[in-house]
């Protein structure tokens, strides 16, 4: 089966929906166009789905002899941010941008969909299809999960993110620790105000605070492991309301990051140790409210051999790069803890094009040419997995 010849004629196809996306972009939760744009197209096809809260499309395309299942997914939502790039595809809704490539993850699928819908006679199995909302606020798998059991729906689970420090049109899919844990949290200290020029007479919340942010650093550099990354960042501190006022309060903002199992299942309790021992040292009291957002990202080592035998059939042994872990996070992790999955990098980064800047910036773009590396890859593992 050639999937790379199939996936030719589905070129042109694939960037016309990128760019529609790219256009019209929608926040999490709210991608009520675009889901309807997806369904439509779904509809052409013949192809049934099913949905769940708010946006979600669930499809199924059915393969001409029973078997496993695969799971294909990609993300919906975009970014809060003014597009700055001077192209003929800019967002038309203002404040609201395509920053992190989730408009070429789901017009890669689309175009997968397609090759793999032309081939559903040769299919030993079922293609399942998730196109998932509300990506960058941690929501959308979780609701995936909630109206599905993952468990019984598929075998296996791919995903792609097309990535800006990646190489365009290379494949980066090792096996083991992808991408990071993302914890957020909030925490409110709380002392006694007073007279700037009677400290004796207060609890200065400012300089509680202040020795919290500094202690939750021990956390990293002297109670992990050095050879397990931990990432703690205090983003936001408020404390105080003019400059002859002892603060009462402070509240401090922020995020944890991490990579192993280990680590991330210590983190609450170890981070609630160290604010209760310096709050104690000083007479302050605390409130914590502390949110797991996404957990690490694993691929699995199976699903990423099988991968990479689906990357060189297509493109040979070149197309396959090493990059490292990233700390950014992933709500597909939460799918591949219920079934075995992998999640690849598509590069899209191309110099001599001026395609260089960061995800979640606004002058974010991508290399069209790395869409039909993508588009055949969810096709070509989809047809491995099952007829292999």
């Amino acid at each position: 089966m050639d999937i790379r010849e199939i996936g030719k004629k589905y070129k042109d196809y694939v960037i016309e929906k990128r760019r529609y996306f790219h256009e019209n972009p929608e926040s999490s939760l709210n991608e009520f166009e675009t889901s309807k744009y997806i369904k439509a197209e779904l509809d052409r096809l013949k192809i049934p789905y099913k949905t769940f809260e708010p946006t979600g499309i669930y499809a199924t395309i059915k393969g001409n002899k029973d078997g496993k299942s695969v799971l294909l997914r990609a993300d919906m939502d975009a970014l809060e941010v003014y597009e700055k790039n001077d192209v003929c595809y800019k967002s038309h809704n203002e404040g609201r941008m395509h920053a992190c490539g989730h408009d070429g993850h789901m017009a890669m699928l689309l175009g997968a969909v397609n090759i793999l819908n032309d081939i559903k006679e040769e299919l030993n199995g079922d293609v399942k299809i998730l196109f998932q909302p509300a990506e960058e606020v941690a929501q959308g798998a979780k609701n995936f999960l909630a109206a599905f059991d993952a468990k019984k729906e598929a075998d296996a689970a791919f995903a792609i993110h097309l990535w800006a420090d990646v190489p365009s049109c290379k494949i980066s899919l090792e096996k083991g620790s992808r991408m990071g844990a993302a914890d957020n949290f909030i925490v409110k200290i709380k002392g006694v105000g007073g007279h700037a020029s009677m400290p004796h007479q207060t609890i200065d919340a400012t300089v509680v605070a202040s020795s919290v942010v500094m202690n939750l650093q021990t956390l990293v550099s002297r109670h992990t492991d050095p050879m397990k990354p931990l990432v703690i960042t205090v983003g936001k501190f408020i404390s105080g309301t003019r400059t002859n006022v002892i603060s009462n309060e402070a509240v401090l903002d922020g995020t944890i990051r991490c990579f192993d199992e280990d680590v991330y299942q210590s983190i609450p309790a170890d981070f609630e140790k160290v604010i209760k021992g310096v709050c104690d040292a000083y007479g302050a009291t605390y409130e914590i409210e502390f949110k797991r957002m996404i957990p690490p990202l694993f691929n699995d080592e199976n699903i990423s051999e099988i991968l990479r035998q689906s990357a060189t059939t297509l493109y040979g042994e070149d197309v396959v790069v090493e990059y490292q872990r990233t700390g950014a996070a992933e709500d597909f992790a939460y799918i591949s803890r219920q079934i075995p999955g992998s999640l690849a990098f598509v590069g899209i980064r191309n110099e001599e094009k001026g395609l260089i800047h960061p995800h979640h910036s606004d002058y974010f773009n991508i290399d069209e040419d790395a869409l039909e590396v993508g588009t055949n890859l969810y096709a070509q593992f989809a047809y491995d997995f099952l007829n292999k």
